[in-house]
């Protein structure tokens, strides 16, 4: 099975920047697509955005869209989430998923424990 772990969350000002890693224990990646998706307090899980197996590929929701950007790395068997211009409405809970496709988010089946990322104004 795919075990996922995040990291590099923490407590930011509005307006700052903070970069997420996901790290695969004990599997390859390569054959997963990759996605990053958030719960805030009393709200549903979000899918953020996404990238295909090989990268070339990625999806966000306007709401993200030009501030944040996904990336993976299979040699090294990570995938980032790079946030820029961070908001307030941006604090949630942070998680990595793997799927078989992108698209749709109903597909992502393995999930990490997630990070805490905590805007302030």
């Amino acid at each position: 099975q795919v075990q996922l772990v995040e990291s590099g969350g923490g407590l930011v000002q509005a307006g700052g920047s903070l970069r997420l890693s996901c790290a695969a224990a004990g599997r390859s990646l390569s054959n997963y697509a990759m996605g990053w998706f958030r719960q805030a307090p009393g709200k549903e899980r979000e899918f953020v955005c996404g990238v295909s197996q090989g990268g070339g590929t990625t999806y966000y929701i306007d709401s993200v869209r030009g501030r944040f950007n996904i990336s993976r790395d299979n040699a090294k068997n990570t995938v980032a989430l790079q946030m820029n211009g961070l908001k307030p409405e941006d604090t949630a809970v942070y998680y990595c998923a793997a799927a078989i496709t992108l698209l749709p988010p109903t597909q992502y089946k393995y999930w990490g424990q997630g990070t805490q990322v905590t805007v302030s104004s």
